[in-house]
């Protein structure tokens, strides 16, 4: 799917790396004839890219980005608490994933984008949720379910420190 391009940043070999609205990274190097990006060798050439796409493909996978953390739950709603907000479409926010957790039943997941997916979730297999993509629950019957919310790391001081 296609993701913004919100930062960049240098990895550990000094390449420039696309930070995405996901939190994933993706290597944007200048390396004719290979590769034409003249924009990446400088800073006004980078900020021309901030809030244009690149396809994201461990987004496609429903990856989640390396590092992440869990910072917070919902309670355990059940059939009858479920919020409706849950139930009608919704995104996270920008850096923001998050599993959900069947623990009796089953519940259906819509994710939509470009390609809309229905699946039915179980205990056991939680389902992802990348950062920004439209989705939401729906009823199936008797379960239980909660939220856990995962966030980005705080890249500022390593940016910071590679440019």
């Amino acid at each position: 799917m296609e993701r913004e391009i919100t930062g960049f940043h240098r990895d550990a070999n000094a390449d420039w790396v696309a930070e995405l609205v996901c939190g994933h990274g993706q290597h944007v190097r200048h390396d004719p004839p290979f590769r034409e990006r003249p924009w990446v060798t400088s800073p006004g050439g980078r900020a021309t890219r901030l809030g244009k796409t690149l396809p994201c493909a461990l987004c496609d996978r429903r990856v989640l980005p390396e590092g992440f953390a869990p910072y917070r739950r919902t309670p355990v709603f059940d059939e009858t608490t479920l919020p409706g907000a849950l139930q009608s479409a919704h995104t996270t926010k920008t850096g923001v994933w998050a599993l959900i957790h069947v623990e009796r039943g089953e519940i259906g997941y819509h994710v939509g984008g470009e390609a809309p997916e229905d699946e039915v979730l179980r205990p056991g297999a939680p389902g992802v949720v990348p950062a920004t993509v439209e989705h939401h629950l729906v009823l199936r019957g008797p379960m239980a379910c909660w939220v856990e919310f995962w966030r980005a790391p705080d890249r500022s001081v390593e940016r910071a420190r590679m440019e």
